[in-house]
């Protein structure tokens, strides 16, 4: 294997999802990316992309190159930096997916602080819902709120995450408010798509001793920014964790129904692929997290 250069050109094409716009980042042309890519499969003896007019996908062989080419560059950028004069920089590209408002609302404000302690660190940020495949999309750290369900990824807790029940006071006037978990199927409950088993809400009490209440509502969405504000228009009953709705709480716009009862808790976690060693990017951006989401 001679053709080192094929691999960032590889490895960015897969990232950017195009051969031109891997050519755009890397300064290069559409037919120069292609040739290089051209020469690594000549040299493999197999296909990495299947190519199409509207999209390009990676073969079997393609997604299980592009895991180690991932890993090999990152480790090529990681051995560059332990030899450097000044061993405190970190630098390079640093892929992260999260989901969509616990982004917005506590990683945005924050990124100015963390990128000016690494002015030469890129941060490739992917708000995402759903649930992302991080080493078949080729991300470096991922922050998942609730368990980690694959056993195979690392976890470093950031912080506790609570979901409760809550409406706004326009939901409430003129209906009464929920005395016991069985009269939310009273209620239009504002449900979360992407949450397994939506229709089903599981609730503890103080005792620890679990309820699951079946419920309904005339609005679903996999956005859970859509519910809050839903919720805050008084439209029904979200379940909600306090990480989102809890200045809403706090101020009265929201009012917390079932106080004695919350969802199962679950935590905020930094997950990312097990490996030999943890890279400079990475190891500096969960030690920033757990610094910033401590309390």
């Amino acid at each position: 294997m001679d053709n080192l250069e094929g691999l960032p050109v590889f490895v960015r094409a897969v990232r950017e999802g195009s051969f031109s716009a891997a050519a755009r980042a890397l300064g290069l042309t559409p037919s120069a990316v292609s040739k290089q890519i051209g020469r690594l499969e000549d040299q493999l003896t197999v296909r990495l992309f299947n190519r199409t007019t509207r999209r390009l996908s990676l073969t079997e062989e393609g997604a299980a190159f592009f895991e180690r080419a991932s890993r090999i560059l990152s480790d090529l950028e990681d051995a560059a930096a332990a030899v450097s004069s000044n061993r405190t920089v970190v630098r390079g590209r640093l892929r992260v997916t999260l989901p969509t408002a616990f982004g917005i609302l506590h990683l945005l404000p924050v990124l100015p602080t963390f990128l000016a302690r690494h002015p030469e660190l890129t941060l490739d940020i992917d708000l995402n819902d759903r649930f992302v495949n991080m080493i078949e999309e080729g991300f470096d750290l991922a922050l998942r709120v609730g368990d980690l369900e694959d056993s195979s990824l690392i976890g470093r807790r950031l912080a506790a995450n609570r979901r409760v029940l809550a409406a706004a006071p326009a939901y409430l006037a003129g209906r009464p408010a929920p005395g016991r978990p069985e009269d939310l199927a009273a209620h239009n409950c504002l449900i979360y798509t992407y949450r397994a088993q939506r229709y089903d809400w599981h609730l503890i009490d103080q005792r620890g001793q679990e309820s699951t209440i079946t419920v309904s509502g005339n609005l679903e969405t996999n956005n859970p920014m859509m519910l809050h504000a839903a919720a805050l228009n008084g439209h029904g009953v979200i379940l909600s964790p306090l990480w989102l709705i809890g200045p809403d709480i706090k101020a009265g716009r929201l009012l917390r129904l079932l106080p004695d009862y919350h969802w199962p808790d679950s935590a905020i976690q930094a997950v990312y692929p097990p490996g030999r060693h943890l890279s400079a990017r990475v190891r500096s951006f969960v030690d920033f997290l757990v610094e910033q989401f401590a309390e």
